[in-house]
């Protein structure tokens, strides 16, 4: 018995002493060749510090104290990829604020997000250490999913309340680690308070933007500004510089007014801001959406009624000026009201800032309200929640062929667009896949004004995500064909596919409604020939519901007995360049 624990002992100290020997690989995200530091306006020759928030010509423009919070990295995010086992962090801060009733983990902690190969959020616990270096050490990790050796993406939300001076991402050697590019989706642009900057959450990834952020998943700035969230016209100009897909203006809790105070206001004051902000940016962005928030309230208002009235008499205020400004014909303007927040008597540290239950029930009211505003609906089937997806990395990238989509359109402004899987993806057309396997059968089908949106592996809801991230923006199609929904036969009911081609199609209408829609029925795959036609009866009658095409092309795919003809695919699912020829021939007489 003596002799096993000796043995356990020393294997313990032989691994310990190997893993102490491992050689890590630092990388350094100002070494980059291109922008990887997301929730930054301005790059580069702009900053004066490649974390501040604010271009370095700020520094002459705003007041000192909102200069100073702007060096904080509040909503600044970094992604990367890495198949690695341990994740190392380790960075300086100088200058934040050691605020009492908020974790040093929020204040100058970082937070390490996982996505999964089928689009899902994950969250990493790591160990760390402050000190002149703070260190972070992601132990355990699942480097893979079931797909691929390639790894998972990563998403490291950078400190809430103080300022980065350095930073290094470090992975053993011989793991795969890719740093990637700022997304290039037109970011939600916030202008708030000390809430919005993230007081009090525990980790960076709780503050109510950073949980949004997640929630829609999209690009973020973050210019909330503690204390000093005021409408100011330095700072209105500067927001105004930022291509936005929304703005969010929430910085009522900072305009109460309480006389005596250093920066006090008049009820006239807080009304001309907030009409002189509104019409600024509409001024510059004419279409673009602009939330307007009210004060969520103070949770301990049943005992200090004072309280109550602070909040009130500024909410009364913005509605007042809400109620002016659609008067004057100002579209695309949206209030969100205090109720819809749903803050209580649990949700605060003190009263005013939120803890991590009240930062959570905040982004769950934006995005309630900006789903609506953006139209970018779910709903509680899986096939109705927008996703990505990074399944098949060996033979693609997702996220590039994403990229190069929106650039193909850009580029053409395609007359046909043909959404699908992977069916659709290795046929042929552009932007090219890995494999064209019926080159000629595309384009005697779809013609050369046609963009080949087929991703392999894609499901209904990962193509509702690509719709909703711009890919049948900027451009007017005349004809849009669709087949999706084979991959989410193992996993999906009946009623849930039919649900989320619903919302599909609206989204389609939505963003373009001179198209002509067409939806094709599932194509037959092995062992399930039946299932999929009774499933494409349930789509032809949607179809019908919502005036839309149908075609069902797929028959031509079955033998006599209703079985797939093994002879026109490679593996009972994609067909080959004979089983394209016939498929074409089949769409052909749908297509303008």
């Amino acid at each position: 018995m003596k002799i096993k624990v000796l043995s356990l002992a020393l294997l313990f100290c032989c691994s310990s002493a190997f893993a102490q020997n491992v050689r890590i690989n630092w990388w350094n995200p100002q070494s980059a060749a291109f922008p990887v530091i997301e929730g930054r306006a301005w790059q580069g020759k702009d900053l004066k510090n490649p974390y501040d928030r604010l271009p370095a010509k700020a520094e002459k423009t705003v007041r000192e104290a909102v200069w100073g919070l702007s060096n904080q990295s509040s909503g600044l995010m970094i992604r990367f990829r890495s198949n690695s086992p341990e994740i190392k962090v380790r960075y300086t801060v100088g200058g934040g604020h050691a605020l009492p009733h908020m974790p040093a983990t929020g204040v100058s902690g970082v937070d390490l997000y996982a996505i999964s190969s089928d689009g899902e959020a994950r969250w990493a616990a790591g160990k760390y250490a402050f000190g002149d270096t703070i260190t972070y050490n992601f132990r355990g990790l699942a480097g893979n999913d079931n797909y691929h050796k390639k790894g998972r993406e990563y998403r490291l939300f950078l400190p809430l309340y103080n300022n980065v001076k350095w930073l290094e991402i470090g992975t053993p050697e011989g793991t795969e680690f890719t740093a990637l590019p700022v997304r290039p989706d037109q970011p939600i642009v916030v202008y708030g308070t000390s809430i919005a900057q993230g007081a009090c959450a525990s980790r960076p990834g709780m503050a109510w933007p950073s949980i949004l952020s997640r929630k829609m998943d999209r690009p973020l700035i973050n210019l909330a500004f503690s204390g000093n969230g005021r409408l100011e016209k330095e700072v209105v100009e500067l927001v105004n510089e930022i291509d936005a897909k929304v703005f969010i203006l929430d910085c009522l809790p900072n305009l109460t007014i309480r006389p005596g105070s250093e920066l006090a206001v008049t009820a006239e004051e807080v009304r001309s801001r907030i009409l002189t902000s509104v019409k600024s940016i509409r001024e510059k962005h004419p279409a673009t959406p602009i939330v307007l928030a009210e004060h969520a309230g103070y949770t301990d208002e049943e005992l200090n009624p004072q309280s109550k009235n602070f909040y009130q008499e500024v909410n009364e205020i913005l509605k007042n000026a809400f109620a002016q400004l659609k008067s004057e014909g100002i579209e695309n303007l949206y209030l969100i009201s205090k109720k819809d927040f749903n803050q209580d008597i649990e949700t605060t540290v003190d009263g005013t800032h939120q803890t991590d239950l009240g930062m959570m029930r905040y982004a769950e009211g934006y995005e309630k309200h900006l789903r609506n505003v953006l139209h970018e609906y779910t709903g509680e089937a899986s096939t109705t929640k927008p996703i990505i997806q990074l399944r098949e990395l060996n033979n693609y990238d997702w996220e590039a062929r994403h990229l190069a989509v929106l650039e193909h359109n850009k580029k053409s402004s395609p007359e046909v667009v043909v959404i699908g899987n992977s069916i659709t993806h290795f046929w042929g057309g552009l932007p090219k896949g890995p494999r064209a396997v019926g080159e000629e059968s595309w384009n005697k089908t779809f013609g050369k004004s046609s963009v080949n949106m087929g991703y392999g592996w894609d499901r209904i809801e990962n193509v509702l995500w690509r719709i909703y991230h711009g890919e049948l923006d900027g451009f007017n199609a005349k004809q849009i064909i669709v087949n999706i929904g084979t991959n989410n036969l193992h996993m999906n009911t009946d009623a849930e596919i039919v649900e989320g081609w619903k919302l599909l199609i609206s989204a389609l209408k939505y963003r373009q409604p001179k198209a002509k829609i067409t939806f094709s029925g599932i194509y037959p795959r092995r062992a399930q020939e039946q299932r999929v036609v009774l499933l494409n009866e349930q789509l032809a009658q949607l179809a019908g519901q919502e005036n839309i095409g149908f075609i069902d092309p797929g028959k031509v795919f079955l033998n006599k007995e209703g079985k797939i003809d093994e002879a026109l695919f490679g593996d009972g699912l994609h067909p080959n360049a004979k089983g394209y020829e016939l498929l074409g021939n089949a769409i052909k007489s749908a297509v303008k």
